[in-house]
């Protein structure tokens, strides 16, 4: 299958200068009375996604009063992160292998997450190459863009047998970082990766587009079982779609127990996705930017032609 001729994964304008702008505040709070580095539109998504890291650290150091972590991160305001950095055909990106029980819970999130901080180490080189195998497949289906700028961090988490569960998830606070289980094979994990970066797009998106969506309307989301907010059902209905179209284009490429893993999850999200029809365009309906409509509408449908 053929990537679409309109893109629209193509970067949004209206995120590539809430990027900037968010860059530029967070470290004027952190480095108040240092000049600011220019920041291009080559290191946008890295400075943003670092800056998050740097202000969530140093604010938690503030809290606990170590003053010490604290100064680092002032005097880190890119976490430290070229001394770590993989190289990717998406850019350099920090991959690490984090013990999933060691994560902090707190208030912030409610998943687990890392922070980058002094004691950060990259992951170890297999699973470094796993991730730069996944990056280039993902890029080679189309989707290169999306993970240059929204699949900075990756925190690689849990190993995992093919079929089973895969967890992953991201949070607000840290845009720009994705943490996953992984199954060994770079293209189910370009597969999660597109998935949760896409959802750090969402976010960016509805944010720099000052789009406020109503949440007293409820839409069934077959993923969950349940009603689901518009929020909800729209990251879902972007996020899922975004997966199927790269399965559909990668599936060729694949034989034996991957071919049918992943045969079997493209069929299981056409199923799930045609429930979501008429309920995802009450709900485009509530979205005011035309932009980020369009958008959303053509990724939809395009995973419904599959």
């Amino acid at each position: 299958m053929e990537a679409p001729t309109a893109d629209p994964l193509l970067p949004l304008a209206a995120v590539q200068r809430f990027h900037r702008t968010r860059i530029h505040r967070i470290r004027a709070v952190i480095q108040p009375t240092a000049l600011q580095p220019a920041v291009t539109p080559a290191s946008a998504s890295v400075d943003y996604a670092l800056a998050h890291h740097v202000l969530e650290g140093a604010e938690a150091a503030a809290r606990r009063r170590d003053i010490p972590a604290f100064d680092w991160y002032r005097g880190h305001p890119d976490a430290n992160v070229p001394a770590l950095s993989t190289a990717t055909v998406a850019g350099p990106r920090a991959v690490l292998a984090p013990e999933l029980a060691r994560l902090p819970r707190s208030p912030i999130s409610e998943t687990p997450y890392y922070v980058l901080g002094p004691d950060s180490a990259a992951a170890p080189d297999g699973l470094r190459e796993l991730a730069v195998t996944a990056y280039a497949t993902a890029a080679e289906a189309g989707f290169g863009a999306l993970l240059a700028d929204h699949a900075v961090v990756l925190c690689l988490l849990r190993p995992r047998r093919l079929g089973e569960t895969l967890d992953s998830w991201t949070i607000t606070r840290l845009p720009g970082t994705v943490f996953c289980d992984h199954a060994g094979d770079p293209v189910v994990l370009a597969r999660d990766l597109i998935h949760e970066a896409g959802h750090n797009w969402l976010n960016d998106a509805l944010t720099a587009t000052g789009t406020k969506i109503r949440e007293e309307e409820r839409f069934f989301s077959p993923w969950k079982g349940t009603n689901r907010p518009a929020f909800g059902f729209l990251h879902a209905c972007w996020a899922f779609p975004l997966t199927m179209l790269y399965t559909a284009r990668v599936l060729d490429r694949t034989s034996g127990d991957l071919r049918c893993f992943l045969t079997a999850y493209l069929n299981q999200q056409r199923g799930l996705l045609a429930r979501t029809a008429d309920d995802h365009a009450r709900a485009l309906a509530l979205v005011p930017d035309p932009d980020l409509l369009h958008r959303l509408r053509v990724v939809h449908r395009e995973a419904l032609s599959l």
